[in-house]
């Protein structure tokens, strides 16, 4: 057992003389081929593919700082570990360890990549993205892209941390470079569309305006939902693009609406990075402008999780949209100690709220919805329930005092036709 003990290798460079065809603690690391080359001879273990970012504007990737980027991997992995380089900021850790231990390797590789490297007149600070991926039974091209594809996705996640490879990781990696190669030029394309889901009065189920919600229609990769969409706009920088086309869509449909008597509100959804950008008030007065739509016909709504990190912004932003007329609104309200705390703050019109809040409180308590109605009572908020689905949250959010709901217990979203035909069904009054 002792005798066992003594010839067991240490795993991860601990004490002790290293093996005589280990590499020494400064040798330069390998390239693509030689990596390949030992993946080939690997029985098992697992590829550490780690990718390098500046931590701040003023970081600077130069030969002394990526000398001393090798130097700390090749310091923190054991001695039969191989390290190579991949690109000018990429390297990759060949090891025979286990899952658990390649993870903990990686997670001490991000930790000692992120200390400070000295430099002339002051210092530079480095952030890694860490794709691991095991090397058992496995082709090394494959092996290799399955790790880069986790090294992708540590970086959406971002970054400073380690991801293992799945299939579905896969799967989910493929769909989003799918997104990006197909979403520039979508708009140019005429492959945005937009549907309409009405809001009711709750007393007497007439409608009161509709919200206008965005799908891509893409020949490709068919129906995209604001839920995939948004995100990759937002690391494309598409999405002010991708927002006036919204506004000026639903203007203009707001404007055909209105032509037929019918006085309804539209509701848009914006993200506070829309918001902030500069021009976002005076582009929606033109917006409105254009199509000769009142103000306060056109509601902006902004989702309430997103609002805690822009809120100084959001809030001026909100101010000015209501300076011209346009209502607001606070979308998704969580009810929530903080939500509760911001909301006095925030210009708004319409708190919308899901149906959650309308089930039987905790412990028998009175639901949360009746704590939310009167709030907006108190705040002069009108309080919309969306994502009602049935006709008992219909009532319950109707009991509780609320004005307003939208769900498919009420109507569901469709296109612009659609819901003329479905108009027609109810008289023309002002709402």
């Amino acid at each position: 057992r002792g005798a066992a003990r003594a010839g067991r290798r240490p795993l991860l460079g601990g004490p002790g003389r290293p093996p005589a065809d280990a590499p020494p603690a400064d040798a330069p690391p390998v390239d693509r081929a030689e990596l390949v080359h030992a993946l080939v001879r690997r029985a098992g273990g697992a590829l550490l593919v780690v990718d390098l970012h500046g931590a701040d504007e003023t970081a600077v990737l130069d030969r002394p700082v990526l000398a001393e980027v090798a130097h700390r991997l090749r310091s923190g992995c054991g001695p039969h570990d191989l390290v190579a380089r991949l690109t000018d900021t990429e390297f990759a850790v060949l090891t025979d360890l286990g899952p658990v231990l390649a993870y903990a390797l990686g997670t001490r590789l991000v930790a000692a990549l992120a200390e400070p490297y000295p430099r002339p007149g002051g210092v530079s600070r480095v952030r890694a993205s860490v794709g691991l991926a095991e090397t058992t039974g496995g082709e090394p091209e494959d092996v290799l892209r399955q790790a880069d594809l986790a090294r992708r996705r540590a970086v959406q996640l971002g970054r400073d941390r380690v991801e293992w490879y799945d299939a579905y990781l896969e799967e989910q990696l493929v769909r989003r470079l799918d997104l990006e190669r197909e979403l520039p030029g979508a708009v140019a394309r005429g492959e945005l569309d937009l549907v309409y889901q009405p809001v009711l009065a709750l007393a007497d189920r007439l409608p009161v305006g509709t919200e206008a919600l965005l799908r891509w229609r893409s020949p490709a990769l068919g129906t995209v939902l604001p839920e995939e969409l948004l995100p990759v706009a937002a690391d494309l920088d598409l999405l002010g693009e991708i927002g006036r086309w919204v506004l000026d869509r639903a203007c203009r449909q707001l404007a055909g609406w209105s032509e037929g008597g019918r006085e309804l509100w539209m509701a848009v959804n914006v993200t506070p990075r829309e918001l902030a950008a500069p021009d976002f008030v005076a582009r929606t007065a033109t917006a409105l402008a254009a199509y000769d739509v009142p103000p306060e016909r056109l509601v902006v709504e902004v989702a309430e999780p997103s609002v805690a990190a822009e809120l100084s912004t959001v809030v001026a932003r909100l101010a000015g949209l209501r300076s011209l007329g346009v209502r607001t609104a606070l979308d998704d309200f969580r009810a929530e100690h903080a939500s509760l705390a911001q909301l006095r703050r925030l210009p708004i019109d319409l708190l919308k709220v899901g149906p959650h809040l309308v089930g039987p409180g905790a412990d028998g308590q009175r639901p949360l919805i009746d704590v939310v109605a009167n709030l907006g009572d108190r705040l002069g908020l009108e309080v919309v329930v969306e994502g009602l689905e049935s006709d008992a949250q219909v009532a319950g959010a109707r009991r509780a005092g609320c004005r307003y709901g939208q769900g498919f217990a009420l109507a569901r979203p469709a296109p612009a036709e659609r819901v003329e035909a479905w108009f027609e069904e109810f008289p023309s009054t002002p709402r």
